[in-house]
Order: C-alpha cells, then structure tokens, then sequence
C-alpha cells in the first residue's frame, strides 16, 4: 500500500535510509530536512512524500517529490529507498509507477529524476533506464572528482 508519510514513518524511513548504505550522511541530512518540511509546514507546495508499506504493514520505503519550481507541468522526484531486506520485489517499481499516475493526474508532463554516475549507483541507472527514463544530461565532476550528476527525464502521454 502507497500512502502519505506521516510523523510516526519519520523515524522508520530514515533508518532505511540509513540502511541502504547508499547515502552519505550528508545525504540523509538533506533527506531529514525534507520530510521535515513536509511534515512540519503542510500547506508548503514544495515537496510531497509517500511510503509504501509491506505485507505487515511496515514502512519498507518511502519517496519524496514535487513540482519543479517555475516551470509548467515538470515534477522532480527527489527521494527514494527502499528497505534492503524488502528490494528486489517490485516496491520501488510501484512507487515510481505510483508516482506517474499521480502527476498524470496533476496534468504534469515530465518527470526528472537525478543520480551519480559512481559505480555504485550502476543498479540505481539501470533501474531508471528499465523504466524508460531517458539521460537527458550529465555534469562532469558535479558531486566530486570523477561523480557525475546524471539527469533522467520520462515525457508523460
């Protein structure tokens, strides 16, 4: 079940976070920061954020995304994890499938979506790409020496 996050997830979306061993802890700062924003200002138009539960009724993910600011019908989707002990099983593809009906329904167009180029993030690209995100741009060097920023974009029928 998809569903949006509310204070009593706040805890258990940063621990997988967290777990994920993805992200550095800078990283999980600016996550915190997020759902604090949108836990703690609900009428802000900024970010929106979602869990999805597993069979117990678990948080084993959560994302976060909204509409890019000055533009017309693109949405960014900034966050998004999945539980180790719960990847694998299609979760993160229903919350990105979950997350196209929604802006869809918003009469959004285009969805962005950024990553690194790191090695690490090899599954991360695939991911994307196996839901037909396209890279529309890398920077060079961005996050560091040798770590790209890579920019997937999906035009919405």
């Amino acid at each position: 079940m998809i569903r949006p996050l509310t204070a009593a997830d706040r805890a258990a979306v940063l621990a997988l976070v967290g777990a994920t061993g993805f992200f550095r802890p800078e990283e999980v700062e600016v996550a915190e920061e997020i759902l604090d924003v949108y836990l703690g200002r609900p009428g802000q138009k900024d970010y929106a954020a979602v869990v999805i539960e597993d069979e117990a009724g678990a948080v084993a993910g959560y994302m976060t995304y909204g509409p890019t600011p000055l533009t017309r019908g693109t949405y960014d989707l900034y966050w998004m994890a999945v539980a180790p002990s719960a990847q694998g099983r299609g979760l993160g593809k229903a919350l990105v499938a979950w997350l196209e009906a929604q802006v869809r329904g918003e009469g959004g167009r285009l969805i962005l979506i950024e990553t690194s180029s790191t090695a690490q993030y090899g599954p991360t690209r695939r991911f994307y790409e196996d839901l037909s995100y396209t890279e529309v741009a890398r920077i060079p060097d961005f996050y560091q020496p040798g770590d790209d920023r890579i920019i997937y974009a999906k035009r919405l029928a």
